[in-house]
């Protein structure tokens, strides 16, 4: 099963000290699991703001959207983005082919 990885990239309004990518979660399932989790983190995803005024969601593709979310002092914007495990140097390979 697909190791997926949900990402929040500061954009806009946030400052210098705080533009690192936040890993939001990270979970396993099908492609369509994954975007379904990637939409509702859309939704939700606040950066710790004690009260969202208000919240636009654009979508950039299937995986990713762009957020805007509006707090009584200051507005934020991030990109929600979904990736996939291509390739862990810590996983057992799968069998090997007879030479």
């Amino acid at each position: 099963m697909p190791r997926w990885t949900v990402l929040a990239i500061p954009v806009d309004g946030v400052a210098e000290t705080d533009r690192q990518t936040r890993t939001v979660t990270e979970f396993e399932g099908n492609a369509e699991e994954a975007e379904a989790a990637l939409l509702r983190t859309a939704h939700a995803y606040d950066h710790n703001l004690w009260t969202v005024r208000r919240r636009e969601v654009f979508r950039c593709s299937s995986r990713s959207y762009f957020i805007r979310v509006r707090g009584r002092l200051a507005t934020y914007g991030f990109l929600i983005q979904l990736a996939e495990l291509i390739h862990d140097s810590d996983a057992k390979p799968a069998a090997q082919p007879f030479a």
